[in-house]
C-alpha cells in the first residue's frame, strides 16, 4: 500500500495538486494497485518484445538498448499532471482504463552512435509493424483497439529536436517538432492488448536525459538555477554529437581518397 505523505513529498507535489486534477487519493491507490497487480505482465511483455524484435541490434539498426516498466509513482504523477494540465482529455482515466491512456507502461530504449543512424531504426521498426494513419490514436478510449493479436504503430511516428540541429530528419517519414531542449524519437507500439513507449536517441542524449530526469524532470523543472545548468550540459551533448559525425566524415572521405591529407579533404 503506498503512503500518501510520502508520494507527495517524494513527487513534489501537494494537497493543492490533487485537486487542481480533481481526484481523489482513493482513485490513485486503486490505480496503483491495479498496475501492481499487472507489473509481472508487463516485463514479461517488454522483455518479448525486445527478445523477438530488438536483440539482435545488427538487424534492428542500433548500438544498444534498454528497457524498463514504469515506476508505479511517476504513473501516480503524471495522471495528476496530465489532468491538471488537460482535464477534459483525462477526465474519464480511472483503474480499468488507465492503460489505454499511459502509452509507455513498458518503455524501451534504443541508442545510436551517430545521429544520422536514426533511418536504419525507423525503417527497421515500420517494417516490422502496420503504420497505417487509420490506426492512429485520437482519442484514447474510443480508439483503443481491444483486439490483443492485432500489433501496429499507434501514433505517426515523431522526433523532438533542437531549434538550429542538423537537418538529418525527413519530415515525409517521421513528424519533426522544433523547439526546447529536449532530443529523441518516438513510436507507440499497440502490443499483445498495451502500448508500449519506443524511444531513440544517441548515448550523448541519453547521457544528458538521464541527468535531466534524475534531478530536474518533473520535480525541479521551475527551478531555474538547475534548468539553467540542464541546458548547458544539453548543448554539450549536441556538440559531441556534431563531433562524432564530423569524425565519421572524415575516416569516410581518408578511405575514398587515403592519400590526400585531411586538410585537403575538407
Amino acid at each position: 500500500m503506498i503512503n500518501k505523505e510520502e508520494f507527495l513529498k517524494t513527487c513534489n507535489l501537494t494537497e493543492d495538486d490533487l485537486t487542481a486534477a480533481r481526484i481523489s487519493w482513493e482513485e490513485l491507490t486503486e490505480i496503483y494497485e491495479d498496475y501492481m497487480s499487472k507489473t509481472k505482465l508487463f516485463r514479461h511483455l517488454g522483455k518479448e518484445f525486445v527478445d523477438e524484435y530488438i536483440y539482435d541490434i545488427e538487424r534492428a539498426g542500433i548500438h544498444s538498448y534498454r528497457y524498463r516498466t514504469k515506476n508505479p509513482m511517476h504513473l501516480l504523477e503524471k495522471i495528476i499532471r496530465k489532468r491538471k494540465e488537460n482535464y477534459a482529455k483525462f477526465e474519464h482515466i480511472n483503474k480499468s482504463n488507465y492503460h489505454k491512456y499511459i502509452t509507455d507502461l513498458i518503455g524501451i530504449r534504443v541508442f545510436f552512435l551517430y545521429r544520422e543512424d536514426w533511418i536504419h531504426f525507423h525503417k527497421f521498426i515500420t517494417s516490422m509493424f502496420e503504420n497505417d494513419p487509420n490506426n492512429y490514436i485520437e482519442d484514447r478510449l474510443r480508439d483503443f483497439d481491444e483486439d490483443p493479436e492485432h500489433c501496429y504503430i499507434a501514433e505517426r511516428p515523431k522526433v523532438y529536436k533542437r531549434s538550429g540541429d542538423t537537418r538529418i530528419y525527413d519530415s515525409t517519414q517521421i513528424e519533426v517538432r522544433t523547439g526546447g531542449y529536449y532530443r529523441s524519437l518516438h513510436y507507440i507500439i499497440k502490443y499483445h492488448g498495451y502500448y508500449l513507449e519506443i524511444q531513440g536517441r544517441t548515448l550523448f542524449e541519453e547521457g544528458w536525459s538521464e541527468i535531466d530526469h534524475d534531478i530536474v524532470y518533473p520535480y525541479y523543472k521551475d527551478d531555474e538555477m538547475l534548468t539553467e545548468f540542464s541546458g548547458l550540459l544539453n548543448r554539450l551533448s549536441g556538440m559531441a554529437d556534431e563531433m562524432s559525425s564530423y569524425f565519421r566524415k572524415m575516416k569516410e572521405l581518408r578511405e575514398e581518397e587515403p592519400d590526400k591529407k585531411i586538410k585537403d579533404l575538407l
